[in-house]
């Protein structure tokens, strides 16, 4: 009797100790090593071992998530970072620069990492998609940025004789198109070289916002692209308004709210 009583305990035992594993944190899965994460960080980048010096090669946690941060530089001085799930060991953030080269901003031009496309490539390869020349087209923006561990160009241009709207995003690894959108709402075309007066553009916008008068609103006229338009805020009851308004159709281009406070 006294054995079963024995055997009984140690079953409520190991049964109360697989709740507690099943109820409480999880079992850790088995971890890549540092040479593998740094292998799958190469990879991605496209950069051969031999190149490459690492900086730095860290375990860390965070919400729940266990990755390795690697840091490298390649022989042409271009700096590399990774996040890599230390499970998987797939990419998880990863970014890169080359030293001494500003981050990119609209309408400068870019030093594309190593293994990567340049501007002109991305902006040639959207333009062969929409079937025009650059002749034909204004550019209004070509950006690099990452997305979720993707590099890519944002290309945005409009054809100068329909004024139809083109908006691309390119990986920036392979030359390939993410995603295109034509659009011809956002750039009427020009039949006058007279713009519209101020005080018409402001009844304009300010009917966007009931309430709101003259003494909320701000606005000026400039030059982009060689067109004109006005730009300005309002802000009126705690809310902040900033519009772009077509100089020559009076046609509002773009309209962005937000608290005052965000």
């Amino acid at each position: 009797m006294m054995r079963k009583k024995i055997l009984a305990a140690a079953l409520l035992l190991t049964l109360g100790l697989a709740g507690c594993s099943a109820k409480g944190q999880s079992v850790q899965t088995d971890l890549i090593g540092e040479d593998e994460a740094k292998t799958a960080a190469l990879t991605a980048s496209g950069v051969a071992q031999d190149n490459a010096t690492f900086t730095k090669t860290q375990l860390e946690k965070d919400d729940g998530k266990t990755y390795y941060e690697i840091e490298f530089t390649d022989a042409d001085g271009v700096r590399y970072e990774y996040d890599i799930d230390a499970v998987t060991g797939t990419v998880i953030a990863y970014e890169s620069e080359k030293k001494g080269t500003a981050k990119t901003q609209s309408g400068q031009t870019t030093t594309a990492a190593s293994g990567e496309i340049d501007e002109a490539t991305a902006k040639q390869t959207a333009l062969d998609d929409a079937g025009l020349t650059a002749d034909q087209v204004t550019f209004v923006k070509v950006e690099r940025e990452q997305d979720d561990g993707v590099t890519k160009y944002e290309v945005e241009f409009y054809a100068k004789d329909t004024y139809t709207e083109y908006d691309y995003e390119i990986n920036a690894q392979t030359g390939a198109i993410l995603a295109m959108d034509a659009d011809a709402e956002n750039y009427a075309p020009q039949t006058s070289s007279t713009v519209v007066s101020e005080d018409t553009v402001k009844k304009t916008v300010l009917a966007k916002v009931p309430g709101a008068s003259e003494s909320d609103l701000k606005m000026r006229l400039e030059t982009d692209d060689g067109r004109q338009q006005y730009e300005g805020t309002i802000i009126y009851d705690e809310m902040k308004y900033e519009f772009e308004v077509d100089a020559y159709s009076g046609a509002i281009r773009e309209w962005d709210a937000e608290s005052v406070y965000d």
